[in-house]
Order: C-alpha cells, then sequence, then structure tokens
C-alpha cells in the first residue's frame, strides 16, 4: 500500500469539549487539523457531527494520525494531566522524528513539563507545555495561551496559536512564556488569582447579603454598576448575572446551590509553589483553604448549632457608603493578590532560570481567560514602564489606587469582624499590605526564640550577615546550631 500523503498541519488527541472545540477555532482558521481519540467511536461521531462539513480529518490510530500530518508534524493533547499524558507521548513518540512537536495544553503540574522537556529533548523532540485558558467558549472563539517549553518549537506554533487566541486591542494573547515548565508555571498562577478573585467576588456578595441585608437583584446591579469601572472582569460580569438569575418558583437559584466549593487542584499548587519559593501568597492561600473549609458542610451545619458569634448590632450606618467601601476592598484584594502573584512569577523566574516577560503575561490574561479584566491592562503599562518592578504596590499606578481604597478597604474588615462574617481573602490581604509597608516586624522575637531554645542564632541590625548566638538562661552553653532556610 502507497503511503498516505500528508494533509494536516497539526493533531489534537483528546476529543472532549474543550478538544473539539480548538479543533473548530484551528479549522476556522484555515488550519486542517487531524482529530483522534482513544475511543475511536468518539473520533466518527464528531466528524460525523461537529466537525461535519469541515476540513478536519480522523485518524484511526496513532500511527494514522502521525502518517496524516505534514513536517515538522505537530501534535497537541488536550488529556488529563498526569499518567494520561505520560501514556500519549509513550505512544506517540515511536512514529515521531528529530524536530517533531508535542504540545500538552491541559492543565499540567509544571514540574512535569519540567521533566517532559528534557526527557523528549534528549530525543531530538520538541516539547510545549502551553496553559490554556478560557473555558468552553474561549477554546471555541478565542482562548489565552501561556506556551512554555523547548524555544525551538515556538517558530513552529506560533502562527496556529496567535492565530487561534484571543485579541486585546488586536494584540493576541498568546505569546512564548519561557523555557522549561514555564508556560504551565504562568497557567497554575492564573489560576491561583482565579481561585483569588471568585472569592474576593463572593466576600463581597456576603457582606452585601448578611450585613446590608440587600436582595438578589440589588446585589446584581451593584455588580452592573462596578463592572463599568476599574472592576470591569468576566467575572464580576458573571456573578452579576448569576446573582439575577431566578429558579422556576421565582426564586435566586443561587441560595438553592449547597456552599461546598470542588477544585481540581491548580490552586492549591499556586499555594503548594508559593511555600516552596517562600513567598508570602497570603491571598490564593486562604482562598483554597475557603474552599477547604466549605467542603466540610455538614461539620459547619453542626458547628452552628453550638458556637456563637458576636451579638452584633444591625449595621446602621449610611447604606450608600458602606456598598463603596465594599467595592474599594475588593478593589484593593485585588491588587494585592496579582502583587502575590507576579511575586511568586518572579522568584519561580529567578530560581528556574526562565527569561519572563511579565507584561507580555499580563497582555496573555488580557483576553480570552477566565480572569480578563480592564485591570490587566493597568498591570501591563507598569511592567512596560519599569520591566524590573519587584512589586505592583511600588507602582504609582496601584500605589496611589491602594491608598485612595484604604480608609474603605479597613471600615469593611473591620465591621465584618464584628458582625461575626467570615472574610479570609479580604483581612489577609489588608494583613500583606501592612506587614509589607512596614520597616520593622515582630520576626526579631521570632529569632530570639529560636535560639533560646534551639541555638538557631540570629543576625543584628548593625552587623546583618553575621549569625551570633546567645547563652540565654547562663545554663545553655555556647554551642550553637547551624542555620538555614526550610
Amino acid at each position: 500500500m502507497a503511503p498516505q500523503e500528508p494533509v494536516a498541519d497539526i493533531a489534537l488527541i483528546g476529543l472532549a469539549v474543550m478538544g473539539q472545540n480548538i479543533i473548530l477555532n484551528m479549522n476556522d482558521h484555515g488550519f486542517v487539523v487531524c482529530a483522534y481519540n482513544r475511543t475511536q467511536e468518539k473520533v466518527k461521531e464528531f466528524l460525523e457531527t461537529g466537525a461535519k462539513g469541515t476540513k478536519v480529518v480522523g485518524a484511526t490510530s496513532v500511527e494514522d494520525m502521525v502518517g496524516k500530518l505534514k513536517k515538522p508534524r505537530r501534535v497537541m493533547m488536550l488529556v488529563k494531566a498526569g499518567d494520561p499524558v505520560d501514556a500519549f507521548i509513550k505512544q506517540v513518540v515511536p512514529f515521531l522524528e528529530k524536530g517533531d512537536i508535542i504540545i500538552d495544553g491541559g492543565n499540567s503540574e509544571y514540574l512535569d513539563t519540567i521533566r517532559r522537556v528534557k526527557e523528549l529533548s534528549e530525543k531530538g523532540i520538541l516539547f510545549v507545555g502551553s496553559g490554556v485558558s478560557g473555558g468552553e467558549e474561549g477554546a471555541r472563539y478565542g482562548p489565552s495561551m501561556m506556551p512554555g517549553g523547548n524555544p525551538e518549537a515556538w517558530p513552529h506554533v506560533k502562527d496556529i496559536f496567535q492565530s487561534i487566541c484571543a485579541k486585546s486591542n488586536g494584540e493576541p494573547c498568546c505569546d512564548w512564556v519561557g523555557e522549561g515548565g514555564s508556560g504551565h508555571f504562568v497557567k497554575m498562577v492564573h489560576n491561583g488569582i482565579e481561585y483569588g478573585d471568585m472569592q474576593l467576588i463572593c466576600e463581597a456578595y456576603n457582606i452585601m447579603k448578611d450585613v446590608l441585608g440587600m436582595n438578589h437583584d440589588e446585589m446584581s446591579e451593584v455588580l452592573n454598576e462596578w463592572n463599568k469601572g476599574e472592576l470591569d472582569s468576566f467575572l464580576v460580569e458573571i456573578s452579576a448575572n448569576i446573582l439575577a438569575y431566578k429558579d422556576k418558583d421565582g426564586q435566586p437559584l443561587v441560595e438553592k446551590i449547597r456552599d461546598s466549593a470542588g477544585q481540581k487542584g491548580t490552586g492549591k499548587w499556586t499555594a503548594i509553589s508559593a511555600l516552596q519559593y517562600g513567598m508570602p501568597v497570603t491571598l490564593i492561600g486562604e482562598s483554597v483553604f475557603a474552599r477547604c473549609l466549605s467542603s466540610i458542610k455538614d461539620e459547619r451545619t453542626l458547628a452552628s448549632k453550638s458556637l456563637e458569634g458576636p451579638d452584633a448590632p444591625k449595621f446602621d450606618g449610611d447604606k450608600k457608603a458602606f456598598i463603596d467601601q465594599i467595592r474599594q476592598a475588593l478593589y484593593a484584594s485585588k491588587i494585592i493578590s496579582y502583587a502575590q502573584g507576579f511575586m511568586l512569577l518572579r522568584e519561580a523566574a529567578k530560581e528556574e532560570d526562565w527569561k519572563l516577560n511579565y507584561g507580555g503575561i499580563a497582555l496573555m490574561w488580557r483576553g480570552g481567560c477566565i480572569i480578563r479584566s480592564v485591570f490587566l491592562g493597568n498591570i501591563k503599562s507598569a511592567y512596560d514602564k519599569n520591566p524590573q518592578l519587584e512589586n505592583l504596590l511600588l507602582d504609582d499606578f496601584f500605589r496611589d489606587a491602594i491608598h485612595n481604597c484604604q480608609k474603605g478597604w479597613r471600615k469593611v474588615v473591620s465591621t465584618a469582624v464584628e458582625m461575626g462574617i467570615p472574610t479570609p481573602c479580604f483581612s489577609t490581604a489588608l494583613a500583606y499590605y501592612d506587614g509589607y509597608r512596614s520597616e520593622r516586624l515582630p520576626a526579631n522575637l521570632i529569632q530570639a526564640q529560636r535560639d533560646y531554645f534551639g541555638a538557631h542564632t540570629y543576625e543584628l541590625l548593625a552587623s546583618p550577615g553575621k549569625f551570633v548566638h546567645t547563652n540565654w538562661t547562663g545554663t545553655g552553653g555556647n554551642i550553637s546550631a547551624s542555620t538555614y532556610d526550610a
């Protein structure tokens, strides 16, 4: 049998909704895609329904799929993270040649991507780990894409990726992130920030509902109003729509939903990475813990019957003014969340030797993805002005914004505390801000405590870098332990 003529520009493995939508998006932009799925029936069904009348071709096996690809062959996977990615790589590699490209478009952990780039590079295969954000609609009409990995692959995938991604003022929300696992790391931080944004909006909703006693139409109206200003974002927009949505009986559907939030792990990975890199990404951490707390619903129900809160009076202040203070708390906390997220990116880049373009990352998130917002344009401007910016809070725009919001932010947090309303993210954001702006923190006492009980040594303000030990009790001796960073 004569070998088949290569017809496809790229192959895509994994025909769940995201995979199908990316294929149709690529087809719309003139690329011929070869669709493959472990379950053959799914390929047949897709070709007869969603892909009917398109240039999409199907494959009956991995070998058949690779045979239909033009060189260098580009194989993209949209499959579940972890073992399934390694399993497909193992199946595909025997049919590839040096210079061919494998792309993982799933939510893989960045450490796995670092490993895969290295292992495949040794075989001459170029590996790309690309974050893809925007959900089903983004995949179909323009996602945000964050590719990283082997830089030799970028010229061969750039045209496809930048054609199908979202655009912000005509600029593609996709650019090369960097080497190794940087693309998936950036996507992980994006998802962590998404956790934070969602929790912050939930805290604003909780305060409006339980402190001010607002009904759902009023709250929806407030969010719609906020969405016309600096909080203009996809998540505020959909939250306004959710609050206005009525069930068949005319009651707000959102109040019938069990208050136990799920998670797929990327927020948790961000919090773990923050601990590993020693960065105080407190807001994302609290947003993950807030979901964990929500998930022990039965325990909370039991606790609510026996644990008392404050005897707080009903709110008797200026309702309109307090609503604006909630907006200020939301905006200021959001600034803190992004400042922390970019701190984590900077530290990871330093440790992993990635050359990240922070303004470019903000642009990648400016359209197509779940955290898309006007706000990201301000972040891009901050890094365009100063690519070496150490913290977003030190940029004039964000510093002034925090200063303008500070009084209202503090009022909201203190009112919530007095009335027993949990605001983990509003509160931790404020604590971080107050800590970051403090020239002195009480960690001197921690160092003294460590030296007292474990002879761990400490530095004196007058001679930083020189570690000394004190025999605090007169009986402990003068031998000190070695100092280290855990």
